[in-house]
Formats: structure tokens, sequence, C-alpha cells
């Protein structure tokens, strides 16, 4: 994975720590199922390795993050409902036991399903003519994880109207509603994402992880619950983070004035 293309719809290229993905399917960088299965297999090399530790998705060109799903594939007789791999459509946002962060870079237009990717994002950067709106229901179809994620995201009033009438969002909206971290010159996208990513990689990996498995099993409960679950010893990437040598090397590299190595365990 180091240094290939999966395919011809899907590069991805580590450098160093960082996993960059690329969705090149021209015009739209439109997902078929056969490209959601590839975005899969990638993203769980990324869960999978030990030594990468973020991953920006970005897309080919500079007119569309991505179309969503291709609409050619479904007229061509494709469902809906089509094996999209394990990590779901575009995937990583269904996948099991992902605790490491993903950058989608929006270097467009993203779309239906290419809007839904970006919502399941850890972070988010945009290009300053990124636009992101969800059509499903004007097509007789239904934006399954948008409906789910977004209503968690925006305003009531905000997701409906997004959802049910297909508002467009430009970056600048995409920014105030707390969709996307930042908006910059679409020409320092890549950079701004990579910086990005290099600050998470100053935390600890173990932390990283923690909080990201905090964040999933806590989000939809009342405090209190939450409070329940993170005390209850089940939350292995909390406990691993609790008892590991990273623990003692941050307060220690702190009080010596040092930059922290970190070590993983």
């Amino acid at each position: 994975m180091a240094d290939g293309t999966p395919s011809a719809a899907v590069a991805a290229v580590a450098d160093g720590p960082v996993l960059e993905v690329t969705i090149d399917r021209p015009k739209a960088n439109a997902i078929d199922a056969a490209t959601s299965r590839e975005l899969s297999r990638v993203f769980a090399g990324f869960r999978d390795d030990p030594d990468l530790r973020v991953a920006i998705l970005t897309g080919a060109g500079d007119r569309f993050f991505s179309a969503g799903w291709d609409l050619n594939a479904a007229a061509e007789g494709e469902e809906f409902e089509a094996d999209y791999g394990e990590g779901g459509f575009g995937g990583f946002g269904e996948l099991p036991g992902l605790l490491k962060p993903v950058i989608a870079a929006v270097n467009g237009m993203a779309i239906g399903g290419g809007f839904e990717i970006v919502l399941a994002a850890d972070l988010v950067v945009a290009a300053e003519h990124a636009r992101f709106w969800l059509p499903e229901a004007s097509l007789g179809l239904v934006p399954d994880s948008g409906s789910v994620r977004l209503p968690r995201m925006v305003p009531p009033v905000v997701a409906n109207e997004i959802l049910y009438a297909g508002r467009r969002l430009d970056a600048a909206e995409a920014l105030r509603w707390g969709l996307v971290n930042s908006v910059i010159d679409a020409s320092d996208l890549m950079s701004e994402a990579r910086a990005l990513a290099a600050r998470v990689l100053e935390a600890a990996p173990l932390s990283v992880a923690a909080i990201h498995q905090i964040r999933d099993r806590t989000r939809h409960l009342p405090l209190a619950e939450a409070f329940e679950v993170l005390r209850s010893g089940e939350l292995t990437a909390y406990e691993a983070m609790l008892g590991s040598a990273d623990a003692v090397e941050g307060p220690a590299a702190f009080t010596e004035g040092r930059s922290p190595r970190w070590q993983g365990r």
C-alpha cells in the first residue's frame, strides 16, 4: 500500500505515517460498488497498519471531490443497496475498529454520497469553490448515512432543508455550520490537509485512538450513561492508553521541557 495504485479508480500513497487516498474516476469521481469496495480495502489496510496514523482523502482534479453514487452504474443495473464493502459507501464511514482519523480534503463539489463521505470524516478542509448538497430525495432515494449524521451536526431546520429540499451549501456556509474546519484557496488545499495531519501526529497515537473510541461509543448516550461506559473497562483503546508507556512519557517530556517520543504502547 505504501506506494501503490490499488485500482485505476483509487490511488493510495503513504508518506511516512500519513496515507493519502485519491478518488480518480473522471469526470465526476462518482463511486460505483467496485470502487467503494476498493476504498474499503484501502481503509481496512490503513486501520490495520501500525505505521499509519492519519489518512487524507481527496478527489482527482479541481471540480469534483465526488459526485457520490455512480448513477451510470445504477442505470446499468447496480442496486442502491449493493455490496459497498465492509466500510460502507466510501470505504471508512462504517468500518469496524477504525480508531484513526480521516481528513477529507474537499477539492470541489461533494454531492450525494460524496457529501456523506465528508460528513463521516473526522476533520475537513475545503477549497473556496467547494459545494455540498444531498439531492437524493429529488431522485426518489434517501441519503442513508446523511440522514443519520447530518441532524446530529447542524440545527434541525437546517438539516431538514438540506435533506428534504436539497439546499446547497457553499464552503463558507459549511464552515459556519461547523461541517468543515477551514476554507482555503484551492492551491493550498493539500498543504493545509497535510499540516492538519502533522498537528494530529503530535498527539500520542493511543490517546487519539482512545478519544475516537470514547466519542463513537458515547455520543448517542445521556451524560451519566456516557460516563458509566467510560468507567466500565469495556473501552479497550481507553484502557490501553491508561496503562501505556506513552502515558508516562508525555508528562515526563513536559516536565523535562522536550518533545515526547511516542512509542504507541
